[in-house]
C-alpha cells in the first residue's frame, strides 16, 4: 500500500472509531482522517487513541464542522469554542491538521460571511500553531451551500488567505473548473491535504461520490499535475453517497485504496 494513501471515516459513521482504525490497518492503509462529531461521543477519543497506538495507523487529519449551530451570521462564539476543543483533540491523538466546513452564511453576502469566518477563527490560529496543528478550509460542492461558503477552488484560496489558514483541495467538486491547473498552483503553497473521489456523469444525488476509477474525473492527469506542482502530503479518500452505500463501505474502500495506491505508484509519488 502506498504510504500517502489516507482513508476518511465518513463512510464508517455507524461503526466505532476503533473499528474503523482497525479496518484501515487490515487493508494496509497507514493514515486515516477522523471526524470530530464521532470523536466527541463518549469514550470515542480514548478508544481511538488506543486503536491508533495498537495498529500503528496514523491520523492524517481531522474533519471538523465549524459554525454549524446555526451558521456564520448567527454564531455568538460557539464555533470558536468548538474549534479550540477540536485542536486539543487533534493534539491529543497526534493529528497534524484539521480541515473545516465553514458553516452556512445565513443572510450574509459572501464577502461578509468570509469576514465573519476569519473573525471567528482568529482566536484559534495561535492555539493551533502552539500545538502543531494546521488549520485548513476545503472547497465543497455548491449543493452544500447550507453548511459551507467556499465552493470553487479560487474562492477557497481567497477565504484561506483572508483567515490566515491553509487549504484542503477536494478534487471531486472542482475537477470541471476552468483553469484548474492554474487554480491548483495558486492554492498549492497553502495546501495541506488533497481529497480524492470520483463522479459518475448524470448523478444528481448529494453526496454523490464514487470509487476512483468508476467515473469521469480525470484523476491520473489531475493528481499528476498536483504532484508536479510539488505537493508532498497525503491523498485522502472521502467516499460517501448512494454508490458507496450500495457496494458497502468496506468493499468500496478496499477498491478505492487499491486504485489510488496503484495510481500514486505509477505516477512516481
Amino acid at each position: 500500500m502506498h504510504p500517502r494513501v489516507c482513508l476518511h471515516q465518513v463512510a464508517f459513521m455507524a461503526e466505532t472509531t476503533a473499528a474503523f482504525v482497525e479496518f484501515c490497518c487490515s487493508i494496509g492503509v497507514q493514515h486515516c482522517t477522523l471526524v470530530t462529531p464521532k470523536l466527541e461521543q463518549p469514550r470515542e477519543q480514548e478508544t481511538a487513541r488506543k486503536a491508533l497506538a495498537e495498529t500503528g495507523v496514523k491520523p492524517g487529519c481531522i474533519n471538523h464542522p465549524f459554525a454549524m449551530r446555526p451558521d456564520l451570521e448567527s454564531d455568538s462564539g460557539g464555533a470558536t469554542k468548538g474549534l479550540l476543543q477540536a485542536i486539543d483533540m487533534a493534539a491529543d491523538i497526534g493529528a497534524p491538521s484539521i480541515y473545516l466546513v465553514t458553516g452556512g452564511r445565513g443572510a450574509l453576502s459572501w464577502e461578509q460571511a468570509a469576514d465573519r469566518f476569519a473573525e471567528l477563527i482568529a482566536p484559534c490560529r495561535e492555539a493551533a500553531q502552539q500545538k502543531g496543528v494546521a488549520l485548513l478550509v476545503e472547497n465543497a460542492s455548491a449543493l452544500n451551500v447550507d453548511i459551507h461558503i467556499a465552493h470553487t477552488l479560487p474562492d477557497t484560496t481567497r477565504l484561506a488567505r483572508a483567515a490566515g489558514i491553509g487549504v484542503c483541495i477536494d478534487i471531486q467538486p472542482c475537477w470541471m473548473e476552468a483553469g484548474l491547473k492554474e487554480n491548483m498552483a495558486e492554492a498549492m503553497p497553502l495546501t495541506g491535504l488533497v481529497q480524492v473521489s470520483d463522479y459518475v456523469l448524470g448523478d444528481r444525488t448529494a453526496p454523490n461520490r464514487a470509487v476512483p476509477g468508476d467515473g469521469a474525473v480525470p484523476l491520473e492527469r489531475i493528481i499528476g499535475d498536483i504532484l508536479n506542482l510539488g505537493y508532498a502530503g497525503l491523498f485522502d479518500l472521502e467516499l460517501v453517497g448512494p454508490r458507496i452505500e450500495q457496494e458497502g463501505a468496506q468493499a468500496a474502500s478496499k477498491r478505492a485504496v487499491d486504485y489510488l495506491s496503484n495510481l500514486l505508484t505509477k505516477l512516481g509519488a
